[in-house]
């Protein structure tokens, strides 16, 4: 699977473990950046070019990681498309893909180490959508709430 991959000045602290985990399980990478954090790179950049990416297609999914993986979340979800969580723990990893279509996993740098991240990656990418039932209609009552934007 190609997966378009980020890291802002903080997130690249789990660069090293994101791609460790996604060459181990023979993913291909879309790299974004950035290889280090001497120069403040911001988190909704980052957001935008993952989202880019998986939106035209040059990735299937994205993993997407700042210092807490809160900003990174919340950025990537403004873009149309896009449905992005933050996860710090295996259920939610495999659960946000299986039952709400999750595309890009977000982490936190200061909060997982390099194991748990690996792990988290791998899980997010082995979990398929279960598209049936109640969660391709909730999936959908989703993308009408996307739809329609504010109020």
């Amino acid at each position: 699977m190609k997966v378009a991959v980020a890291f802002d000045h903080r997130g690249v602290l789990l660069r090293d473990a994101v791609l460790g985990a996604l060459a181990a399980d023979g993913h291909e990478p879309v790299d974004l950046g950035v290889e280090s954090g001497e120069a403040r790179v911001d988190y909704p950049v980052k957001a935008a070019e993952v989202g880019a990416a998986v939106l035209d297609g040059r990735a299937e999914r994205g993993v997407l990681v700042c210092g807490s993986g809160v900003g990174a979340s919340v950025a990537a979800c403004k873009l149309h498309g896009i449905r992005a969580a933050i996860c710090h723990d295996a259920y939610s990893a495999h659960q946000g893909v299986e039952h709400d279509d999750m595309n890009v996993l977000c982490l936190g740098s200061e909060i997982v180490g390099g194991a748990l991240a690996g792990e988290l990656v791998r899980t997010f990418l082995a979990a398929r959508f279960a598209a049936e039932g109640r969660y391709l209609e909730r999936l959908n009552m989703v993308e009408e709430l996307e739809a329609r934007g504010h109020g």
